[in-house]
C-alpha cells in the first residue's frame, strides 16, 4: 500500500530543465529544483507550511558565464539543506534563453524580476527569497527590489567592482545606487563576499568600496566578509568551503 503523498509547496511549479516565457515575452532557459524529500517537518497536509526560493545569477554571458557554472553549482546542496527551491536560468542570449545580452543590464534585471514573480506566483506561501549573484551576477542581483512581502535577501559574490564600467557599458553609477539604495533600506538584509586574491578587483579598491557601504548601512544590514586565499574563481578548496560555511550560517 503507498503512503500518502507529502505536502507540497510547489504544486503548480514543475520541476527539472523548462523553458519559462516571461511577460515581456522573453523565454529564460532554466533549472529548477526543489529540496530533497522529506524537506517538511510535518505531515499535517491542514498545516500552512511556508515555501524558500533562491535565484542564481551566473557571470557575463559575454565572457562564457552560463547557469552551470561550478561556483553556483557548489552552493545548491547548501540551500537546499536550508530547504530552498533552488533556481538556476542562463540570462538572456545564453543557451536556449531568448534575445540579446544588453549592454547596462536594464533587460537582464527585468528579467530577474519577471523571473522572481513567475516562481512566487507558483509555489504556496513564499516566506523568503533570496537573490544570489556571483561576478557580473552579483551587478544584476542587485538591482532587485525588496518587496512588501516576501522578505528579499541578497548574497553579492566577487562583485566585480574594478570592471564594472564596461562590463555595464560604463553605467558603474546605476549599480553604485542601487547597492547604496539597497544597504540603506532597513528592510534589506544583504550579505557580501570576496577574495582577498580576485584577479580582477585588487583588496584595496574593495576595503573602500566595502568601507563606504558600511558607512552607509542601515543598522544590521549589511554583513561583508573577506575570505583569505580567494581568487575570483574560488579554486581554492578552503576558499570554497568558506564560502559555502558563511552563506549557510548567515542564512540559518
Amino acid at each position: 500500500m503507498s503512503s500518502a503523498p507529502s505536502p507540497s509547496f510547489s504544486q503548480d511549479l514543475r520541476t527539472g530543465h523548462q523553458l519559462v516565457q516571461l511577460p515581456s515575452g522573453t523565454t529564460l532557459e532554466c533549472d529548477v529544483a526543489p529540496p530533497p524529500a522529506p524537506w517538511v517537518e510535518t505531515t499535517d497536509v491542514s498545516q500552512s507550511v511556508q515555501a524558500k526560493l533562491a535565484v542564481f545569477l551566473h557571470p557575463w554571458s559575454w565572457l562564457g558565464g552560463c547557469m552551470g557554472d561550478p561556483v553556483l553549482n557548489l552552493l545548491v546542496a547548501p540551500l537546499h539543506r536550508l530547504r530552498y527551491h533552488v533556481i538556476r536560468y542562463n540570462s538572456r542570449g545564453v543557451g536556449k534563453s531568448s534575445g540579446w545580452a544588453s549592454l547596462t543590464g536594464s533587460r537582464e534585471a527585468q528579467d530577474l524580476r519577471e523571473l522572481v514573480q513567475w516562481a512566487i506566483d507558483r509555489l504556496q506561501s513564499v516566506e523568503s527569497v533570496v537573490i544570489v549573484g556571483y561576478s557580473y551576477g552579483s551587478l544584476i542581483a542587485s538591482l532587485h527590489p525588496l518587496l512588501p512581502h516576501p522578505r528579499v535577501s541578497h548574497i553579492i559574490i566577487s562583485y566585480p567592482l574594478s570592471v564594472r564600467h564596461w562590463l555595464t557599458a560604463f553605467h558603474g553609477g546605476t549599480y553604485t545606487a542601487a547597492v547604496t539604495a539597497l544597504v540603506r533600506d532597513d528592510r534589506a538584509h544583504v550579505l557580501a563576499l570576496y577574495g582577498d586574491h580576485d584577479d580582477f578587483t585588487n583588496p584595496e579598491a574593495y576595503e573602500g568600496w566595502t568601507r563606504s557601504l558600511s558607512e552607509a548601512t542601515a543598522e544590521g544590514v549589511l554583513k561583508i566578509v573577506k575570505v583569505e586565499g580567494a581568487d575570483h574563481f574560488w579554486r581554492e578548496s578552503g576558499a570554497r568551503v568558506k564560502l559555502v560555511e558563511t552563506i549557510e550560517t548567515w542564512l540559518s
